[in-house]
């Protein structure tokens, strides 16, 4: 028998059913606001911990934001498709296209061009897909909070055990994922 070993996964699994506020690191707690949006809260929790004291990249890093903007951010996916999984976030709490402000619409585009890049140098990927699920027939896991999915895709890049056992396999943890697209970002 096999054994597929995800540490990194023991405290998603052990505080699942308890995590009254979405979006929180473990790193962030101390923090004791909640917005009920799992967006809000990332954001809200590590500019919290910079107001008091915590490095602004230590604190990306506890809430895996990679690159900020003026309108927008970009996190990593905490439960990725697969390595690279990213998300550009706008801060307003807005559920549609329509909402969004235009300079903050542009912003977004013009970070998606930039993620592209950064996934290019970082990954060198054979394609790439990005996303928007506006609403929950739509397959948005976070309906009220627009957010756009990139990630790199490879040729050949399948596994059974996303289709019979409904089980990802990553060959990178989040932290190296953080450290390689932080990286990327930062030459462009």
């Amino acid at each position: 028998m096999d054994h597929l070993w995800t540490p990194w996964r023991y405290n998603y699994v052990s505080r699942a059913k308890s995590d009254a506020r979405p979006g929180v690191p473990a790193a962030l707690e101390a923090w004791t606001g909640d917005h009920h949006c799992v967006f809000c809260n990332l954001v809200a929790a590590a500019n919290d911990a910079i107001a008091h004291g915590m490095p602004a990249e230590e604190a990306d890093r506890a809430a895996h934001i990679v690159l900020r903007a003026k309108y927008n951010y970009v996190c990593l996916n905490a439960f990725p498709y697969t390595s690279g999984h990213v998300m550009i976030v706008p801060y307003a709490h807005q559920g549609t296209l329509v909402e969004l402000e235009q300079a903050a619409a542009q912003e977004l585009m013009h970070l998606a061009q930039l993620t592209e890049a950064a996934f290019r140098a970082a990954y060198r990927p054979e394609g790439i897909n990005f996303g928007l699920n506006l609403g929950e027939a739509a397959g948005a896991g976070v309906a009220e909070h627009l957010h756009l999915h990139a990630l790199p895709r490879w040729n050949g890049d399948t596994n059974f055990m996303t289709v019979t056992a409904e089980t990802r396999v990553l060959p990178e943890e989040l932290k190296v994922t953080w450290k390689r697209m932080r990286d990327a970002y930062a030459v462009l």
